[in-house]
């Protein structure tokens, strides 16, 4: 028997719901507003279950709905256990849980719990005093000073929203640290009584029947007790606390309680670089998470001083990082979380193919088709499924929301010349977060459906009078169903798709990514062009049995061994035999 094949029936034993299960992300200020407030809601989303049932995915996300000042869109969090107004009430949880349910899917949650809202009562009570009980519940440190006697933060790290990571408490005498906004204190996990209460919060939630939870940087929990100063310049301090010292014995707290209630689990790894600490995190035995989002693909494009700064990605580049998690993961008996779109990244068909009126249609499907038929669990992000594309060129800053993408623009752009704020500027259009934020397009009317209010609170992207759910639903060669293909397929050819080996296939070709899925019940061959050019490519050596998704209604017939002519951003799944 082969290596291949031993490993093949190795993995056929370690079959799970979750592997084969597709997510749907909601930003729910964005998905769809039900009261004419101009921001989205739960009712809004209570609304669109039967467009998800249709798209096919199986387990909804939702983006958090707690209590919150909103500074950072709700990843600022003031109460865990009371849903912010604007979105909706706890019973507004229920009828969704229910909706879901009742049609055979999944709800998730978002549960960000490495910091808090400066607004949160346990912060305020910890900054009341030093003697307070909660004053251990965040990390606190007395300043340093220098020759001269001025006073400096504890240390030289820095927010992940621009400047120090120390803020000074005039109240107390003291810094408190947040690795994101100022309004985003963070928790000291070193405390008992803080871990403790993180875990009654997941079994608050988990008793009332969610199915799961998305942990927003939970890799970032673990601070060790020095705090030393930083020696990098990417995020200095990120080496101190992206794996800390007591990460996983933290994360395999929370998976105890996840394994308890049987419920899907995905954690945010930002930062982590070591194969050896991510697979912890997820590998069978464990007890960690079922899979983690890292952000090696996410980088690909980032310049040498970070996101916002001009960098290029090569296909030999995409081809060897996927590869790369595709064979660690499979090898090492972790999962995969397959994603290019999310609230943080922008939109995939502007990052990784053409959203140009010419190619954007061909250019959306080929991006389905390349990653929902790829080894892990698909996460499709609100209007992926649809190909909505990056903010106007045009835009002025003023459109802006972000609090990352604002800072930067205080902190860098501003006050630069002319040349330097052009530069930003173009790279913000390119990545900001806000790509990803702007209302869900759901018809040509005004506002694209999404709310009734005279003004939304983000602007519609105004490609909405063309990139929309009611132009696509009924279409076949619509974006919408090219998804509902891939995940069908997915479902259909599970035991290879969702359970089969990943090998790259003519690997050093400059415009296709192709690759095939291998178990025992059979082989896939996946084949994209990604580029805007008609490639002739000769390396079907297999005869084709069947077409299982086509971007261009491509038939069988033509499709046996030899050559084939792929169109500009063509994508297609066959099943082969040798």
């Amino acid at each position: 028997m082969s290596p291949h094949h031993v490993q093949d029936l190795l993995t056929e034993s370690r079959r799970a719901r979750w592997k084969e299960a597709s997510v749907y992300q909601t930003w729910p200020a964005s998905f769809k507003d039900s009261t004419g407030s101009g921001t989205g809601d739960l009712k809004g989303v209570i609304s669109k279950v039967d467009y998800l049932k249709k798209l096919g995915v199986d387990v909804i996300w939702l983006s958090p709905i707690f209590e919150s000042p909103q500074v950072d869109m709700g990843y600022d969090i003031s109460n865990y256990r009371v849903i912010d107004p604007r979105y909706g009430s706890i019973e507004d949880v229920d009828v969704s849980r229910d909706r879901l349910h009742e049609r055979g899917m999944k709800l998730v949650m978002d549960l960000v719990m490495n910091h808090t809202s400066d607004q949160h009562e346990w912060f305020k009570q910890s900054r009341s005093s030093r003697k307070d009980k909660y004053r251990d519940w965040y990390i606190w440190k007395p300043p340093r000073f220098d020759a001269q006697g001025n006073r400096l933060p504890p240390n030289n790290w820095q927010s992940h929203f621009q400047g120090n990571a120390w803020e000074w408490d005039e109240c107390t005498g003291e810094y408190y640290l947040h690795l994101y906004g100022k309004e985003q204190p963070d928790l000291n996990w070193e405390n008992p009584a803080v871990r403790h209460e993180v875990h009654e919060t997941m079994r608050f939630w988990l008793d009332r029947g969610i199915d799961g939870f998305r942990f927003d940087v939970i890799n970032f929990v673990s601070k060790g007790h020095d705090f030393p100063d930083s020696s990098g310049d990417f995020f200095p301090g990120s080496e101190f606390y992206a794996a800390g010292p007591r990460l996983h014995e933290y994360l395999q707290e929370l998976g105890r309680i996840l394994q308890e209630y049987d419920a899907f689990s995905v954690g945010e790894m930002p930062c982590v670089h070591d194969t050896k600490e991510i697979i912890k995190s997820v590998q069978e035995n464990r007890g960690e998470f079922n899979m983690i989002f890292h952000f090696e693909l996410m980088d690909i494009d980032h310049g040498s001083e970070g996101k916002f700064f001009p960098g290029k990605w090569s296909l030999s580049e995409l081809k060897r990082t996927v590869n790369k998690w595709q064979q660690f993961m499979y090898h090492n008996n972790g999962w995969n979380a397959l994603y290019l779109e999310n609230h943080d990244q922008p939109r995939a068909v502007s990052r990784f193919a053409n959203d140009s009126p010419e190619y954007r249609v061909q250019s959306a499907k080929m991006i389905a088709v390349f990653l929902g038929l790829q080894a892990g669990t698909p996460f499709v992000y609100q209007g992926q499924e649809l190909g909505m594309h990056n903010v106007p060129n045009d835009w002025l800053m003023e459109e802006y929301k972000d609090i990352d993408c604002l800072n930067r623009w205080r902190y860098h752009g501003q006050n630069a010349d002319l040349e330097t704020r052009e530069i930003f500027r173009q790279e913000y259009q390119k990545k900001s977060r806000d790509n990803a934020r702007t209302p869900m397009q759901w018809d040509s009317s005004k506002h694209a459906g999404f709310t009734s209010a005279e003004k939304p609170w983000m602007t519609v992207n105004p490609s909405y009078t063309v990139v929309n759910a009611a132009a696509q639903l009924d279409d076949p060669n619509s974006v919408f169903n090219c998804w509902r293909a891939v995940l069908e397929a997915r479902k259909r050819y599970k035991d290879i798709v969702v359970y089969g080996r990943f090998d790259l296939v003519d690997e050093n070709n400059d415009k296709i990514f192709a690759y095939s899925r291998t178990s025992p019940d059979g082989r896939v061959l996946v084949v994209c062009n990604f580029s805007a050019e008609t490639v002739e490519w000769v390396s079907i050596s297999a005869t084709v049995q069947e077409v299982i998704v086509t971007t261009t209604g491509r038939p069988r017939e033509g499709l046996q061994r030899g050559e084939i002519q792929l169109d500009p951003f063509e994508a297609i799944a066959l099943l082969v035999t040798e």
